[in-house]
């Protein structure tokens, strides 16, 4: 087997140190930032408290991985799929446990099991790479097979301990966590330590904004998280005899403070609904908001109805984004 490293002798502290490095690539066959977020970093705080590699807290205490979401559970019914960050040996494989949320089973259903169905690669040099809560049945891989880089292994579940789909992601050297967007950085500093993901993507995976927009879409009534989460919201949009027009948007990782508002304007740029959200009192792992109206008239206007987002942070907008839906004339 032919291990790649991310480094050079001349920038390495020796060459059995390089030798360990492995360039990893993006586990999900996804589109950072379109088609799956990262929700969750490595925590570096031993404390009860939160740290990520950033200083931020896009994380939560104890958590020894990189967790990538999908936007939903409908996404993930179509098939997320999870390839091996590197090539190596499976170890261990686990399938057969149904996919629903722990809040649903509760944890005493999952002790022992909380990665749910997944799958453990070992790379050589002491590394190896975790991957959880995939889909029931999925798993196309057993102990003993090889893998290479990018292989399929089976798809994004929501088997284990988790509440929403999405990959956790664990890197382990001779037994011990590494994040891989900063292996061997010192405690303490920012965005230090150095990247394990390959050159091509390093620049996409390791720059990812602070906060996501990871849903945003229109309904004929108003929605729920839960139904933002299943995906059932999105068979509910609007037409001319809707009995409501309603914007909404789902964010991760808002911060103690952020301030976000939702206008919603008609095809003539009048306003239909706006919502003015009070400052967060704490941190939020995700958050969504919704602003809508009641049909007044026989019928909604036909044409392009606009809503547009707005997220302040310590007084400065770091993020607007809007989004469309359009009534045809009626027939």
């Amino acid at each position: 087997m032919s291990v790649l490293v991310v480094c050079s002798v001349i920038t390495c502290a020796s060459v059995a140190r390089c030798s360990e490095l492995q360039q990893l690539a993006w586990p999900v066959a996804c589109e950072l930032g379109t088609t799956c977020f990262i929700q969750n970093y490595v925590d570096y705080d031993p404390s009860d408290k939160t740290l990520d590699f950033r200083c931020g807290h896009r994380t939560y205490d104890g958590h020894d991985g990189t967790d990538i979401r999908l936007p939903d559970l409908d996404v993930q019914r179509k098939g997320g799929e999870v390839v091996a960050a590197a090539s190596g040996r499976v170890t261990h494989v686990r399938d057969g446990m149904d996919d629903v949320s722990v809040k649903v089973v509760g944890k005493a259903a999952i002790t022992g099991r909380e990665c749910g169905n997944g799958a453990v690669v070992e790379h050589g040099d002491g590394w190896s790479t975790q991957y959880c809560h995939m889909a029931k049945g999925s798993l196309r891989v057993k102990p003993g097979d090889s893998v290479r880089t990018g292989q399929a292994l089976g798809l994004v579940g929501l088997s284990g301990n988790t509440e929403f789909p999405h990959l956790h992601f664990t890197v382990r050297h001779d037994g011990k966590i590494v994040d891989p967007f900063a292996e061997g950085a010192a405690k303490g500093e920012c965005d230090s330590g150095r990247s394990l993901w390959q050159p091509t993507q390093g620049a996409a995976v390791s720059n990812t904004p602070s906060t996501d927009i990871i849903n945003a879409g229109f309904a004929d009534r108003a929605v729920t998280m839960d139904e933002i989460e299943t995906g059932e919201v999105k068979r509910s949009l609007p037409g001319a005899q809707s009995a409501a027009i309603v914007a909404y948007v789902r964010a991760i990782g808002l911060l103690a403070d952020d301030e976000q508002a939702l206008d919603l304007r008609s095809p003539e740029g009048q306003v239909v609904a706006e919502y003015r959200a009070p400052k967060l009192p704490r941190d939020q792992a995700q958050y969504f908001i919704s602003a809508g109206r009641k049909r007044a008239d026989a019928a909604w206007p036909p044409g392009t109805y606009t809503a547009t987002y707005m997220l302040r942070r310590n007084g400065v907008e770091i993020e607007r984004t809007a989004f469309i839906m359009v009534i045809e004339e009626p027939r």
